[in-house]
C-alpha cells in the first residue's frame, strides 16, 4: 500500500519533536525494558569522608565534675564519635594523643561503648591513664584520630584539660537561727561549711550534683559541759557524709545524742559554688538551749575532694566572728 502524503509528514514531525524532546535537558522519553542486561548495575558511591567528634572530654577516674585533674591523677578520655561518609561505612578506631600529659601516650585507644562522665552521655572512652607525676598546673591540649572501615582518617585537635595541683581546705563554718527558738538547735536552723574552692558534689556523695537532697544531721552530746558535736549522714542515717565534724565549743546545745530529719522533714543539702548549706529537719527530741557563747572548730574530711581529686585538708577551721550562741 502507499503511504499519503500527508501520512509522511505526520510521522516525520513526529520523529522530530521526539528527537528534540531527547536532546533538551532534563527531558526524557519513554522507554520499554525488552530483556534484563547483567553488564547494567549501579554501585553506591564510596565513603570518602572521615569520622568526626562532636565532644571530648578528659574525667578523673573517680567521676564527678569533668575538665580538670591533678598530677599523678587517674583518668579516663571520652568521646562521642560518629561517621560522616554519606554512605558511611561506620567507624573503625579512635585514638587520643595524650603525650602532654602522660608521656608516651601518643596513640591510646578508645573503645566503643556507653559511658557517663559530668552527665553527659560518650560512646567512646579509653582505659584508665595516669597522669605525670610532675605535671605543673595549667592547661594542656590533647587531639584525636578517627579512622573509619573505608579507611578515611583525620586528626582533630584542639581538645584541653586543666591541671589543677592545689590542695582545698576549709575557711568558714557558721551557724544560723532559722527555727522557733534561737540559740537552740531545732528544725529550720541552717549550717555551712565554707571551703577554698568549689568542692566535688560527687566526692561527698555518690551521683549528687550539688542540688538541694535529703539528709540527716546528729548532733552529738560532748563529755562534760559543751564541746557537742554535729556530723552529717545519708539520707537512711547509714552513712557519714564526708563533711566532717564540727565541735560546737564550751557552749551546751544538747544533753544527749539527737538526729534532726530521720524521721518527719528531713534535713537538706545544697551546694552554692564554694559552700554547702545544711538545714535542719525534724528533730529526735527537744535540744537545749545555749546559756554560753563560743566559736565553733570544724575538721573536714580528706574524703572530700575538688574537681581535680586533690584531696581537701584535714586542718581544723575555727568559726569566723566573735564568740556566740549557735542556731
Amino acid at each position: 500500500m502507499s503511504l499519503r502524503p500527508a501520512m509522511v509528514a505526520t510521522a516525520l514531525v513526529a520523529f522530530l519533536l521526539g528527537a528534540a524532546a531527547m536532546a533538551r535537558p532534563g527531558v526524557w522519553g519513554n522507554f520499554t525494558a525488552t530483556a534484563p542486561d547483567a553488564g547494567n548495575s549501579i554501585t553506591a558511591a564510596t565513603d570518602f569522608r572521615a569520622p568526626t567528634a562532636s565532644a571530648a572530654v578528659i574525667g578523673k577516674t573517680a567521676g564527678g565534675t569533668v575538665g580538670q585533674i591533678k598530677k599523678a591523677g587517674t583518668y579516663y578520655v571520652y568521646a562521642n564519635v560518629s561517621d560522616t561518609g554519606n554512605p558511611a561505612s561506620g567507624v573503625s578506631t579512635v585514638t587520643a594523643n595524650v603525650n602532654s600529659i602522660t608521656s608516651g601516650s601518643t596513640a591510646v585507644a578508645l573503645a566503643a561503648g556507653s559511658f557517663t562522665a559530668g552527665g553527659v552521655t560518650y560512646n567512646r572512652r579509653s582505659a584508665a591513664l595516669t597522669a605525670g607525676s610532675s605535671l605543673a598546673a595549667g592547661s594542656y591540649t590533647y587531639s584525636l584520630t578517627l579512622t573509619d572501615v573505608a579507611g578515611n582518617s583525620a586528626t582533630q585537635s584542639g581538645f584541653s584539660v586543666t591541671v589543677n595541683n592545689t590542695v582545698p581546705s576549709g575557711t568558714d563554718v557558721q551557724a544560723v537561727n532559722g527555727g522557733a527558738t534561737a540559740s537552740r538547735a531545732d528544725a529550720g536552723d541552717k549550717l555551712t561549711f565554707t571551703f577554698s574552692t568549689e568542692i566535688d558534689p560527687n566526692s561527698i556523695l555518690a551521683g549528687w550534683s550539688g542540688a538541694a537532697t535529703n539528709v540527716v544531721v546528729r548532733l552529738n552530746n560532748g563529755s562534760g559541759s559543751g564541746n557537742d558535736t554535729v556530723t552529717i549522714f545519708n539520707s537512711t542515717n547509714a552513712t557519714q557524709l564526708p563533711l566532717g565534724s564540727v565541735n560546737l565549743g564550751r557552749a551546751d546545745y544538747t544533753s544527749a545524742n539527737l538526729t534532726f530529719g530521720a524521721t518527719g522533714t528531713a534535713s537538706s543539702m545544697v551546694m552554692s559554688g564554694s559552700t554547702v548549706t545544711i538545714t535542719l529537719g525534724t528533730q529526735s527530741a527537744a535540744a537545749t538551749t545555749a546559756g554560753a557563747t563560743g566559736t565553733m572548730s570544724w575538721t573536714p574530711s580528706a574524703t572530700a575532694t575538688d574537681a581535680a581529686g586533690n584531696a581537701v585538708s584535714t586542718t581544723a577551721v575555727t568559726e569566723s566572728g566573735t564568740a556566740d550562741r549557735e542556731f
